[in-house]
């Protein structure tokens, strides 16, 4: 059974009458034809209505949107072959983390790494909801390596709330893990491309996002804390998540603006969940661009293109006190 969030919901009764109608002519042979056609023209009208206006907090639910495509489900239409790699060589095998080789369209080889969810209950406990542990960031960090080793370009894919924020984390050095992922992935020499596909939390996405192109999906969220922790500082309450939603820069446009990002791959109507074959496709395209623009592209200028773009990031200037 599928899942509706509240804005979705006249746009599904709109298609239920449409599959009735259908299902009605065919049972009593009427040629209900230009019904039919009048009928989906004005859900095709709705969805373009409705998703050209949603709200922030509207937004951050369809990023999280249960039926949205996770990283297994990309990395499955993406390679022709994928081979996953387990383990830090530490403590265990992240499940929340996952990553290995793969090809693209039979050419370009690459190494893959990110946040895998679950489509249920059982498997969202496996997949610890996509929070990673310590582990699964420094896996992260000893596949980039073995990627590095190889002269492999790497491409990861970011979907999760965020680093996990349970005591036996902390006591394993959470913050130690994503930061050494950070400095490692700022010198590494081969290119990185990062894209956010779904919810891109905290430092728990920032962990794995930093690249020399990073895309983000048209209706995935980025941001430096979920709203719900953000009402949760500010008004001592997650109720007021909507409102904290409108004040976050997490939408794909707003930092694009912002230069944070560097390309929105569009969505099809309605949303990933709809077209998860679409979506996947034009990510493939987009990613083939973008690994194809850093071929030829010597180690030196690399690495001074990624110092410069990290240096680029945020505004300020300097003032003098009278």
């Amino acid at each position: 059974m599928k899942t509706l969030l509240e804005f979705e919901k006249p746009i599904a009764e709109l298609e239920d009458k449409l599959i009735e109608m259908r299902k009605l002519a065919l049972d009593n042979n009427v040629d209900v034809t230009a019904t039919v056609a009048s009928l989906t023209e004005k859900i095709l009208e709705l969805k373009k209505e409705t998703f050209s206006n949603l709200t922030r907090w509207q937004r951050v639910q369809l990023s999280r949107h249960p039926d949205r495509p996770y990283t297994f489900d990309y990395i499955e239409h993406l390679c022709d072959e994928f081979i996953e790699l387990h383990g830090d060589r530490s403590v265990k095998d992240d499940k929340a983390m996952v990553g290995g080789f793969g090809s693209i369209d039979g050419e370009l080889s690459v190494m893959f790494i990110g946040q895998q969810k679950g489509r249920n209950t059982k498997d969202r406990q496996y997949r610890n909801f996509g929070m990673p542990n310590p582990e699964g960031y420094r896996k992260a960090l000893r596949l980039m390596k073995i990627a590095e080793k190889f002269n492999k370009p790497i491409v990861c894919l970011i979907d999760t709330p965020g680093a996990f924020p349970g005591i036996d984390a902390e006591e394993r050095n959470q913050s130690e893990a994503i930061g050494h992922n950070l400095y490692t992935q700022a010198e590494l020499k081969v290119p990185i491309i990062s894209t956010i596909i779904g919810e891109g939390g905290s430092g728990g996405a920032l962990a794995i996002a930093m690249g020399d192109m990073v895309l983000m999906l048209q209706y995935a969220t980025y941001s430096v804390i979920s709203p719900e922790g953000c009402a949760s500082i500010l008004w001592k309450t997650a109720e007021k998540a909507p409102e904290a939603a409108e004040q976050l820069a997490l939408t794909a446009q707003r930092l694009k603006a912002l230069g944070l990002i560097d390309k929105i791959v569009s969505e099809p109507v309605g949303g990933a969940h709809r077209d998860p074959e679409g979506i996947a496709n034009s990510l493939k395209r987009s990613l083939a661009d973008s690994l194809r623009q850093f071929q030829g592209v010597s180690l030196k200028d690399l690495l001074a293109r990624r110092h410069e773009r990290l240096m680029s990031y945020g505004k300020f200037k300097d003032t003098t006190n009278p």
